[in-house]
């Protein structure tokens, strides 16, 4: 903004951008804090939780892959 701009505000939009601009100072102080902090120990991992599959699931997934390779062995005892 120029200074021709800030001139023609009313003095309840400077006053609101101060605020605005205080904040704005308070917040990136606040995340440069927090980037300190985190890069304080590099040696932590975020460690993520794992997900759980069920027995069905994983029987399902096991089933599907041996079709898979009993169709591939399948196709290529006949090619002999």
């Amino acid at each position: 903004m120029n200074t021709n701009e800030l001139l023609n505000l009313s003095v309840a939009k400077l006053k609101r951008l101060a605020a605005l601009k205080g904040q704005i100072e308070r917040l990136q102080s606040r995340l440069e804090a927090l980037a300190a902090n985190s890069s304080s120990s590099p040696g932590r991992k975020a460690v993520r939780k794992r997900r759980k599959m069920s027995a069905a699931a994983r029987r399902k997934i096991s089933m599907a892959a041996k079709a898979r390779w009993a169709k591939v062995k399948a196709k290529a005892a006949k090619s002999k």
